[in-house]
């Protein structure tokens, strides 16, 4: 589905913003929603307008929409704690200082094209995760602020997250918000983790590693955040036909628990160990 199509007010406001005046664009713009890939998506959009050289339609084949496209342009950085790290930066968990003061660095020196900053996390298997107070830490923040306060002629941060308030506020009041409401279908479904979590409850203490060795393995074909989205969906279901058992409830939030723990880069085996050791009894 084009994007155009999950979210036209959107597409249709930076498009006719970019085309009509880009200088009215906000120089920090910040999504959020459980969507993020599509936030993600939403700012490489934003990136390829201001740059295009062409026309502005999704088909432009002009060298700044194919690099865009391409993941190579020069001036389109997505900064994590894994893309775009100085070569003396050891930090793996979280977007460094030493980021944005590289960041802050090439301002000084003008650019031919619009320049965008592309803000995210991104998890061992590089998927798109949204940012928070772990993986992009306060001081970080505050040391881009006077770039976001005093902007530099073309250039646009844009911030990834699921919840504003997993950020600073001095970046919130500084930057746009525009909310991105999910266009996933629900999924309730739990086939993949049924052989593993039926009847739970009845699992002696002494296996809980090695039930939590049984749910890691799992994670080698799913994402360990759908894994636990599949535990969740198995305990609402139980708990639908049998709701005197009101131990359920405190599963369901101990999972809902170890799904913040993934987001935030926790291993997903520390996640998993400690998760088994509350919910076998």
């Amino acid at each position: 589905m084009l994007l155009s199509d999950k979210y036209p007010f959107l597409t249709n406001y930076f498009e006719s913003v970019i085309k009509s005046n880009p200088d009215r664009l906000a120089h920090s713009i910040l999504f959020y929603g459980n969507d993020i890939e599509s936030q993600y998506k939403m700012a490489l959009e934003i990136a390829r307008l201001l740059n295009c050289t062409g026309d502005k339609t999704d088909e432009c084949q002009c060298l700044n929409c194919k690099w865009i496209r391409e993941g190579k342009h020069p001036a389109v950085l997505t900064i994590s704690r894994v893309d775009n790290k100085p070569d003396d930066d050891s930090s793996k968990t979280v977007i460094s200082v030493r980021q944005s003061e590289l960041i802050r660095n090439s301002l000084i020196t003008s650019s031919d094209f619009h320049r965008v900053f592309i803000f995210c996390d991104r998890d061992d298997d590089g998927n798109i995760r949204g940012l928070n107070q772990f993986n992009f830490q306060e001081a970080t923040a505050n040391s881009l602020l006077k770039s976001i306060e005093e902007p530099s002629e073309r250039v646009t941060f844009i911030f990834l997250t699921r919840d504003k308030d997993d950020l600073i506020s001095t970046i919130i009041s500084r930057s746009q918000c525009f909310f991105m409401p999910t266009r996933k279908r629900a999924d309730f479904s739990y086939d993949k983790v049924l052989p593993v979590i039926e009847n739970y409850w009845d699992i002696n203490r002494a296996e809980a590693f090695n039930f939590s060795e049984k749910l890691e393995t799992l994670t080698k074909e799913e994402d360990a955040v759908i894994v636990l989205e599949q535990l969740q969906n198995y305990m609402l279901a139980v708990l639908k036909t049998n709701p005197k058992q009101r131990f359920l409830i405190d599963d369901i939030k101990s999972v809902e628990l170890s799904k913040q723990e993934i987001n935030i880069g926790m291993k997903s085996d520390t996640v998993f160990d400690e998760l088994c050791l509350k919910l076998i009894r």
